[in-house]
């Protein structure tokens, strides 16, 4: 009878036992979860286990609908893929999962940095897979969670935006393809950290935006949205994320990216067994008042892409005013001007006396039009949408003479109709008249027609060579690699920098051309401007905007000169060079890999304001490339990252570790390379990080900034400075990061490691470069082109 009883209560445990590794969801240390296991959320939503996709012998740790196995909301080890299902999961005792092959190869893992007394793992009903202590539930101590690292899909309650607290970036990446989830070309996340909006990427080029937050919602979205969602959105010094809710119980909801780069909002009547996605209504794009298609032909075939253009252009010397105009999404923010504190009518003032200003608009509608934003240059991707409660005006800089004939009694307009079709004949032929006259005096003047559509002025030859006065030694700037800067006075006595390239360049025609219709589509203000170019025999020439003060060193390393740059001065040149650089590392149309960011580098136009100049050696990296290698390695010592100098790796992070000593030179005033101290023999990589572990980094700056600097401002660039100059690539800060602790006093910003050459002793050569094969950029002004690859 006790046998009979024991073997009853043997066989209860062993069936119980198998009834909760079935439905569990948990994990703990003692269990190992293999292929023939599943975790099922407490609601039977979601279920977590070992998958292989259809034509691919891989498999992945990743979670699914447990109705729907096919639909794949997350994956864990996107990159590193089991050769086949004889996979392990486990979960460590201080609480890290880990995955591993059939040898026991770590092959993914949590690697968080908390610890858990007594971790399990759970699928939560959310979808969430966390890791967490087994005495607590709450969401506030989670070792770790699979919502903080998005894959394709955004469920319910899952963020995508920024921790500022620790500089984390959460976005959502495409699947390479159907069969395969490593991350694709597309990415979908917050954009910009003063004006947040979404932005969807092939890369780095944008594909579609949300337009920006202005304090109650994003300015291109309808504020009614979804019916079955809540969105939420969360902006302070801690926290930078979109999110949403679902709204009925009965629905299930998910929105993902697609390996074609599509945003999808994909709707569930549970009960249901057919996903449905929710589509807007086709646009039917027209220009705004005063604005005509770019491309005639390409709007009547319904390609908008081309864009608008003003039907008159802006001239600061006539009267200009201001259209207003609502239910628009806020033009993209590429170049602009942010003051949270100013009132809408002082914006408009200063945009009025700002000839270069195109627009303006309020950038937090939500605490009474406060806040002035200002576009400059073109005004792209604008869009209308449907009318609501919450006013967002745009005003569009005009002449006032086409703000009148738009704005005109009706009388006024029938009156134009009478007179304008009679004269059309005449306007016709006045207008060839016109262009026969200003044909021959662009001959006249030296300018020739821009071969092939290039969209610059091509000079020639002579008209250059007496701009320059025959290439004057006066008249040279200063000389790079490439060739020799000279300034010279073209037409509408206009000062120009013209960088004549030498014959051993290496750079052909077809180089040569090829760079100058790149480098004319990067618009930034703080990057120096192409005005045109000139090819004549051998010649290759090109014509840049002349800056009368220069380049930086011969400022903040002249002992007269560094007086006139106050801390704010050189705070503003920090913020300008870091803007410049964010842009060709993200929001240029190629990604842009600059490699000789140095001080001699950066010119100062007459306003002192910085513009970053010689891409000579710059490199393009394409699609999701963020690093490449050459054997070629060309610089300037002192601003190398180790990784670049040392193996020939160049990236994003290399032109930050650049950035990093342009930083430390700026607040200092003194050079990395040249460096001296008598109590060590650390370059100013290693002194600065001597002072900052010994709590003295103030004692670093700039002795004549003791009357005008900030103090909590000196040490955030100091300790951003250190940040970049790190010597590892990954711990360096990306440049939205860079900008961000800059220019925001919330964020916490992470304690710097050692920087690369901290041992670096201080050279007694002063040749300033490098090239392995022959080449060398020296400490002079240089202005030069792209290096297309």
């Amino acid at each position: 009878m006790l046998s009979l009883a024991f073997i009853s209560l043997a066989c209860l445990i062993l069936f119980s036992h198998l009834d909760f590794s079935i439905a569990a969801d948990t994990i703990t240390p003692s269990q190992v979860f293999t292929v023939n296991d599943t975790l099922v959320s407490s609601g039977k939503t979601f279920e977590l286990g070992l998958f292989s996709l259809e034509s691919s012998s891989y498999w992945y740790l990743g979670i699914w609908y447990k109705d729907f196995p096919d639909t794949i909301v997350w994956v864990a080890n996107r990159e590193n893929p089991l050769e086949d299902s004889l996979g392990k999961l486990t979960i460590s005792g201080n609480g890290n999962l880990l995955l591993s092959d059939r040898n026991n190869n770590i092959i993914w893992s949590t690697n968080s940095s908390g610890e858990a007394q007594e971790p399990l793992a759970q699928l939560l009903e959310s979808g969430n897979f966390v890791i967490r202590d087994k005495a607590t539930t709450s969401t506030d101590v989670y070792v770790w969670q699979s919502f903080s690292f998005p894959s394709n899909t955004l469920l319910a309650g899952m963020k995508i935006g920024w921790n500022l607290k620790i500089g984390q970036n959460l976005f959502l990446t495409s699947w390479r393809n159907t069969s395969d989830p490593s991350p694709g070309r597309f990415t979908y996340g917050i954009d910009n950290f003063e004006l947040p909006q979404l932005v969807l990427r092939n890369g780095s080029e944008k594909l579609f935006r949300t337009g920006l937050w202005n304090g109650i919602r994003f300015s291109g979205v309808h504020s009614s949205g979804n019916p079955f969602i809540r969105p939420i959105f969360v902006f302070n010094s801690t926290d930078l994320y979109y999110a949403y809710e679902t709204n009925d119980t009965s629905v299930i909801t998910r929105f993902r990216i697609t390996e074609l780069g599509s945003l999808q909002r994909l709707v569930l009547i549970k009960g249901s067994s057919d996903w449905s996605v929710i589509i807007g209504k086709s646009p039917v794009c027209e220009c705004l008042k005063g604005f005509v298609p770019k491309s005639a032909k390409a709007w009547e075939m319904l390609s908008w892409r081309s864009g608008c253009v003003r039907k008159t252009q802006l001239d600061c010397k006539k009267k200009v005013g201001f259209m207003k105009l609502e239910n628009l999404k806020l033009p993209d923010i590429l170049d602009f001007r942010l003051n949270k504190s100013m009132s809408l009518k002082e914006c408009e003032a200063e945009c009025l006396k700002n000839c270069s200003c195109t627009a303006y608009a309020s950038s937090d509608i939500a605490s009474g039009d406060r806040g002035c934003l200002m576009w400059f240059g073109e005004l792209l991707d604008i869009r209308e949408f449907v009318e609501d409660d919450s006013k967002q005006y745009i005003y569009v800089k005009m002449l006032a003479t086409d703000i009148e004939l738009m704005g005109g009694s009706g009388m006024f307009k029938r009156l134009v109709l009478i007179l304008v079709i009679p004269t059309v004949s005449v306007v016709l032929l006045g207008l060839a008249c016109c262009c026969i006259i200003w044909k021959c005096r662009r001959k006249r003047s030296g300018i020739r027609e821009s071969e092939d559509d290039l969209e610059l002025p091509l000079f020639d030859f002579h008209t250059v060579s007496a701009a320059t006065d025959n290439f004057s030694w006066r008249n040279k700037l200063g000389e790079g690699g490439f060739g020799q800067v000279y300034k010279g006075n073209l037409l509408m006595q206009q000062d120009v920098a013209v960088k004549r390239l030498s014959n051993n360049s290496g750079q052909g025609f077809s180089e040569f051309k090829n760079e100058v219709t790149l480098i004319a589509k990067l618009q930034h203000r703080n990057l120096v401007k192409l005005l045109g170019y000139c090819t004549e025999g051998e010649e290759r020439m090109l014509i840049y905007e002349y800056m009368p003060n220069k380049s930086l060193d011969r400022f903040i390393f002249d002992d007269n000169k560094r007086v006139q740059l106050n801390w704010q001065k050189r705070f503003d040149i920090i913020m300008g060079i870091a803007r410049g650089l964010l842009y060709l590392h993200q929001d240029s149309r190629v990604r842009i890999i600059h490699r000789d960011l140095k001080t001699s580098n950066i010119l100062l136009d007459s306003e002192l304001n910085p513009k970053i100049s010689d891409f000579g050696i710059a490199r393009i990296l394409g699609g999701n490339q963020m690093e490449a290698k050459t054997k070629r390695v060309i610089g300037t010592y002192g601003y190398m990252s180790p990784e670049y100098a040392i193996d020939g790796k160049f990236s994003t992070k290399s032109d930050v570790f650049s950035l990093g000593v342009l930083f430390l030179e700026i607040l200092s005033g003194k050079r990395n390379r040249c460096f001296k101290h008598p109590d060590h023999h650390h370059n100013l990589l290693g002194h600065a990080w001597i002072q900052w572990n010994e709590n003295k980094a103030i004692e670093l700056m700039d002795k004549c900034l003791e009357d005008s600097y900030v103090e909590s401002e000196v040490l955030r660039c100091i300790q951003v400075g250190l940040l970049c100059v790190q010597k590892l690539p990954n711990d360096r800060p990306a440049m939205s990061s860079v900008v961000l602790m800059l220019g925001t006093e919330g964020p916490i910003i992470p304690r710097p490691k050692q920087p690369g050459f901290f041992t670096e002793r201080s050279s007694l050569d002063d040749e300033p470069s490098i090239d392995r094969e022959g080449y060398h950029t020296e400490n002079a002004l240089t202005v030069t082109v792209l290096e297309a690859r």
